[in-house]
């Protein structure tokens, strides 16, 4: 296609904005999904890049016809795909039944009858042959919402300015993952994970690489009973934050055993190894993510337990770094 390749801007984890600031903010609700480029060069064609660049158009046959609703005028637009449950919100589970299908059409035209999955559009890079990157986010926002973008399939949620604390606490009350907060003179970044957009999830989550497990038990016999993790430091080593042996449905604790045994290793990719008798170590490939309670002083996860996988992340460009 004959239109640049952009790469997202990523949102740095925050909190509110200060409340003399708030009028200077946009917010919007953090989707539950894929993260996609979508270029859409204006002859009916559309191409759906992950974050990675990846190519996944052919994982979701139903947003196909976004590339006729926009009609004639080229664009490259930044959202998340999305697959909502019965109250509406995006539910990450759900989704991962449609992700990894881009080869293999027939598989996903039946997975998209059963769970069709939604795109939640919120910026646009490049319009009508001109950049918009350089643009201030309330002028990209107008060209945006300019497309009256909604379908079946797809839709352009409005971004609150200012109320952040009524914002946030809206998603809290109808359990959504959190808030995306946006500055208002804010350009695109491309590649950047910006301090101009700040991301709160409601819940204390954190992304992980999984560098080992423990054999599970009795019923659990075969089985990972639990998966040791651990997150980047700053001098780019894994370092070990803890084991997670909670959270797994048995399909998901199945699929995860297949994922390790792929991944199997006579190292310990940890720096230090830490003392865990019966580990099974593994290439730190697969990436999740879990909840907890709190950290300890040396930087341990306290009560993790897993939330799911992260396929749409690879161990480079994750999000798993000490804070």
């Amino acid at each position: 296609m004959d239109l640049p390749l952009i790469a997202p801007m990523l949102a740095t984890p925050g909190s509110l904005p200060p409340a003399r600031q708030d009028a200077r903010w946009a917010y919007e609700t953090k989707q539950d999904g894929q993260r996609v480029v979508v270029y859409l060069p204006g002859d009916g064609r559309i191409e759906l890049r992950a974050r990675s660049g990846q190519l996944v158009t052919g994982a979701y046959p139903e947003l196909s016809p976004l590339g006729a609703a926009l009609g004639d005028t080229p664009a490259v637009l930044d959202g998340e795909v999305v697959v909502l449950d019965e109250q509406g919100r995006g539910d990450f589970q759900l989704l991962q039944s449609r992700m990894g299908l881009a080869h293999a059409p027939a598989l996903a035209a039946r997975r998209a009858a059963r769970t069709p999955a939604h795109l939640v559009l919120f910026d646009v890079m490049h319009l009508g042959g001109e950049s918009s990157t350089g643009l201030p986010y309330t002028r990209r926002r107008a060209r945006l919402e300019g497309l009256r973008l909604a379908g079946a399939h797809w839709s352009t949620p409005a971004a609150l300015v200012g109320h952040g604390e009524r914002a946030l606490a809206a998603t809290r009350e109808r359990g959504l993952e959190g808030l995306v907060c946006k500055r208002l003179d804010s350009v695109y970044e491309p590649g950047v994970r910006s301090r101009a957009w700040i991301k709160i999830r409601n819940l204390r989550v954190v992304d992980v690489l999984v560098g080992g497990w423990l054999p599970g038990r009795g019923r659990l016999t075969g089985l990972p009973g639990a998966v040791l993790v651990g997150q980047w430091d700053a001098a780019g080593r894994l370092r070990y934050v803890g084991s997670v042996g909670t959270g797994w449905s048995g399909a998901e604790r199945r699929e995860l055993a297949d994922l390790l045994a792929a991944g199997a290793s006579e190292v310990c990719p940890f720096d230090p190894a830490p003392k865990v008798a019966g580990a099974r170590w593994v290439v730190p490939g697969v990436v999740g993510e879990v909840r907890y309670g709190e950290r300890t002083r040396a930087g341990m996860l306290r009560q993790p337990a897993w939330l799911r996988l992260r396929p749409d992340l690879t161990p480079e460009e994750s999000a798993a770094r000490l804070p």
